[in-house]
C-alpha cells in the first residue's frame, strides 16, 4: 500500500500538481490510509474521493494537494 501511495505522489509531482517540497513531505509522512475506514484502506492510493462514513468523503489526493497550495 505504501508503494502505491508513493507512486501516486510521484505521479502528482510529474503532472505538476504537487510542487511544494513541504506538501510533498507532508503527504509522504502522513499516508491517506490513516484517515480511511478499514474497508477503504485498499483504495487509499486512488486519486478519487473515498467514502469515510456518515455520508462524508475524504478528498482526492490531487484536491488535497491543491488545497494545501491554496489553488482551489
Amino acid at each position: 500500500m505504501e508503494e502505491e501511495w508513493n507512486r501516486l505522489i510521484d505521479n502528482l509531482i510529474k503532472e505538476g500538481i504537487l510542487r511544494s517540497k513541504r506538501v510533498i513531505r507532508a503527504m509522504r509522512l502522513v499516508p491517506r490510509s490513516k484517515f480511511l475506514p478499514e474497508n477503504m484502506k485498499a483504495y487509499s492510493a486512488a486519486d478519487t474521493p473515498l467514502p469515510i462514513g456518515y455520508g462524508q468523503t475524504v478528498s482526492a489526493p490531487h484536491g488535497q494537494a491543491e488545497s494545501l497550495l491554496g489553488e482551489t
